[in-house]
């Protein structure tokens, strides 16, 4: 199957039978890495949308991922695209920080959603009624298109970063804590972009002094 693979679209189908014209599958990427921001994203797909090959974002290929993130702009009602710098993680938590990217992302929506179905556990905090689906990304077409716009904005974004800041191979591991990535902060400490409120920044730090 592969590539072919589509995700079922029944809790879009069950929302608009209750009466929701505009319903946006929320999700976001980053969340894990120990640099950059959390990126959410939100999309709302025409009804009855397919898109080959739609699924969680994890489970593409760079290049699938590019594709489907042009497919998804050309079909979509609208996208939304929310942002938490290390800053915001710092002062909050990541939690509350991914919930406060999902809520820009939702308000970034034209026009407005009148459902959202959110991966996770959690709703953002806005006066939309909506839906938590753990592993929503594997799930619904909605979310599943969010996760591959959050994700491909992301990444967008770290290689941009890496021009930056060149010591710590961003456009290779986008931030996450790979080995590569933790030896880099042990050489060279953390960047501006690193997030200081993970404990192991703090333990490597503390092992070049």
């Amino acid at each position: 199957m592969g590539s072919h693979v589509c995700l079922d679209a029944a809790f879009e189908r069950a929302c608009r039978q209750n009466g929701y014209r505009h319903i946006a599958g929320i999700d976001e990427a980053g969340r894990g890495a120990l640099a950059g921001p959390v990126i959410a994203a939100a999309v709302i797909l025409p009804p009855d949308c397919q898109i080959t090959g739609l699924r969680d974002s994890k489970q593409l290929s760079p290049r699938q991922r590019s594709h489907l993130s042009d497919e998804i702009h050309r079909v979509a009602i609208s996208i939304g695209v929310g942002r938490a710098d290390p800053p915001t993680i710092a002062k909050v938590n990541i939690l509350e920080a991914t919930l406060i990217a999902m809520q820009e992302a939702v308000t970034n929506l034209s026009p407005p959603p009148d459902y959202l179905l959110v991966d996770g556990l959690d709703l953002p905090k806005t006066a939309i009624i909506g839906k938590a689906i753990p592993r929503g990304d594997s799930l619904s077409v909605s979310i599943a298109a969010a996760s591959i716009i959050a994700k491909t904005t992301r990444d967008a974004l770290m290689i941009e970063f890496g021009e930056t800041y060149p010591n710590y191979g961003f456009p290779k591991h986008k931030g996450y804590p790979t080995p590569q990535h933790r030896e880099a902060i042990a050489t060279f400490g953390a960047s501006e972009i690193h997030r200081h409120t993970f404990k192991l920044l703090a333990d490597e730090k503390a092992s070049t002094l």
